[in-house]
């Protein structure tokens, strides 16, 4: 048996006993982890610091070093989250969709954990303690296998949860993790369909794909954020202008970040002014199509003519695309075309055209006069996520606790038979 056959059997194996373990000594658990990662919060550090290092010797993106990037801030705003994922409500065992049928049966359907999960993720050691916490919450075990470029953050942040868990009521096994970064590890996990339930990548298109192409176990994906909003002409262009800013510049690496701007054609003159003249001085650069580029001639320096592939493009920097559209279907249409149904939104003050938007725009979130900053599980009140899945199967956007259970049909009766 291989390792990576041995780790998923040994959280198969530790499930049934996760699954009845009741809600405080759950909750119990991840206040414990908390607390003791930060405690042990300098040797984590520590570990991070080798990682980046590592990390910039070896080129990684600017993106992708600010993803990787802990310091006490940071992981301070990491445990926050647990915190809140702790103090939430477990859905494990919750009633639903009860009813009564005429013979006398008494059904509903009560909620269960899914299982075993297997996240595979890039460059955020964040993920792990989002993605343990929540699983165990919900009763679920977990095995996380992160880049090579995080190992020996996620090492430092594993020991710790494995630290708190001894000498509690969870069994030991049910945190697992792949500490070998040869990328055959992963082909090995995505066959082991026998021991684990679901599968959740995190990363880029390639990573997404490569699961898709060779698991035998569910997967989704998510996470992958071409975002846009589109400004019409009833907007209020000074609130628009601080929405965008905001969506592009609060923290440019992300999933949820802004891409692209659509403008309309009555307000394009005055508005895209703004916006560069603005966002400029945070650094932000332009790629502009045909029309808003001959609006914007004069920003030499930071506004350049789009290519075809920039409205495919998931910048994660200080980078905008931006075109003008004559009218509402015209923006609906280039959504429809390229975005990757994360976190698409409208700014407006006709409620017609919003509603319009929200019915049309077929994106795991929407957006009304707000940023899309906020797809993300704390913003939702969900404490934190396992993922944003852009795909319509199970679950959409900020996958919380409800989003990593099932269920099952109980039929409860009086020795009823069927006629």
């Amino acid at each position: 048996m291989s390792m990576v056959e041995s780790i998923a059997q040994k959280a198969r194996n530790a499930f049934p006993a996760l699954s009845k373990v009741a809600a405080e000594e759950k909750t119990r658990l991840l206040e414990k982890i908390a607390d003791l990662i930060w405690l042990k919060r300098q040797d984590i550090l520590d570990a991070n610091k080798i990682d980046m290092e590592k990390g910039e010797r070896s080129g990684l993106t600017p993106a992708l070093i600010d993803r990787l990037r802990l310091d006490e801030k940071r992981l301070m705003g990491i445990l926050n989250d647990l915190r809140q994922v702790a103090a939430l409500p477990d859905p494990v065992g919750e009633v639903f969709d009860e009813s009564i049928l005429p013979n006398g049966l008494q059904i509903y359907k009560q909620r269960v954990p899914l299982g075993v999960l297997a996240v595979i993720y890039e460059s955020r050691p964040n993920v792990t303690i989002d993605v343990a916490g929540l699983a165990l919450k919900t009763g679920n075990c977990v095995i996380l296998r992160g880049g090579s470029e995080t190992i020996h953050t996620n090492s430092a942040l594993v020991k710790a949860i494995k630290t708190a868990i001894d000498g509690s009521a969870i069994p030991t096994d049910a945190v697992q993790f792949i500490d070998d970064p040869d990328r055959a590890r992963i082909s090995e996990l995505l066959k082991l369909h026998q021991y684990i339930d679901m599968l959740i990548p995190r990363g880029g298109e390639t990573l997404h794909r490569f699961c898709r192409e060779n698991s035998t176990i569910p997967v989704i994906t998510g996470g992958i954020g071409i975002c846009h909003l589109f400004v019409d002409d009833t907007a209020d262009l000074g609130s628009s202008l601080e929405v965008i800013r905001n969506a592009k510049v609060q923290k440019p690496s992300v999933c949820n970040a802004l891409d692209t701007l659509l403008v309309h054609q009555n307000i394009a003159a005055q508005f895209l002014p703004m916006v560069v003249s603005r966002l400029k001085e945070d650094g932000v650069t332009f790629r502009a199509e045909p029309q808003a580029y001959q609006l914007l001639k004069e920003y030499e320096n930071v506004v350049f003519p789009a290519q075809e592939k920039d409205f495919d493009t998931e910048w994660l920097s200080l980078v905008l695309s931006l075109k003008v559209v004559q009218n509402l279907d015209e923006a609906i249409h280039h959504i429809r075309c390229h975005s990757t149904q994360h976190s698409d939104g409208i700014l407006t003050q006709n409620s017609e055209n919003a509603d319009r938007f929200i019915s049309e725009v077929d994106s795991a979130a929407v957006y009304v006069n707000a940023s899309t900053r906020f797809t993300d599980g704390g913003q939702f009140g969900l404490g934190a996520e396992v993922a944003i899945s852009t795909q319509r199967l199970h679950a959409r956007g900020p996958m919380g606790l409800r989003e990593l259970t099932t269920y099952k049909w109980v039929v409860r009766g009086n020795y009823q038979v069927r006629p």
